[in-house]
């Protein structure tokens, strides 16, 4: 199966979010703000071959532009500055962050036709969250 471009997905379910957010170093406020939103996320191709992805909520809009397999500079939602690497495999995308001043992160995407499952790992705290497609 391959990735799923231009197909819309909210958030339907989240599972640990508070505790990876914790373990990032996220602020209480922040965190009060991350738990109540469901972004709407998409996988899109720009015209210059790179792939974008982005979320979009009340909250905060974020979007990241990158190759496969090139490392790049990357602010994360919540501020962190890291450096990131996004691969595929099959239909997923295996997204980590490295930082100096946080334990690396690993976002593993898995697009579906019917979700698109997010499983966060940070230090020994794994999230899932759960996108449905948006009609």
């Amino acid at each position: 199966m391959s990735l799923i471009f231009d197909k819309k997905f909210k958030l339907e379910s989240s599972d640990k979010f508070d505790e990876y957010m914790k373990a990032l170093g996220v602020g209480m406020m922040t965190r009060k703000l991350g738990n109540t939103v469901s972004p709407v996320v998409e996988l899109t191709k720009s015209d210059d071959g790179k792939l974008v992805l982005s979320s979009n909520s009340t909250f905060k809009n974020s979007s990241i532009a990158f190759k496969l397999n090139e490392e790049f500079d990357e602010e994360t939602p919540d501020g962190r500055k890291v450096k990131s690497l996004i691969v595929q495999d099959g239909n997923k995308l295996v997204h980590t962050q490295k930082c100096d001043k946080h334990n690396d992160t690993t976002i593993v995407r898995e697009f579906e036709p019917e979700q698109l499952k997010m499983v966060l790992t940070v230090d020994d705290i794994t999230c899932t969250r759960i996108y449905k497609p948006v009609q």
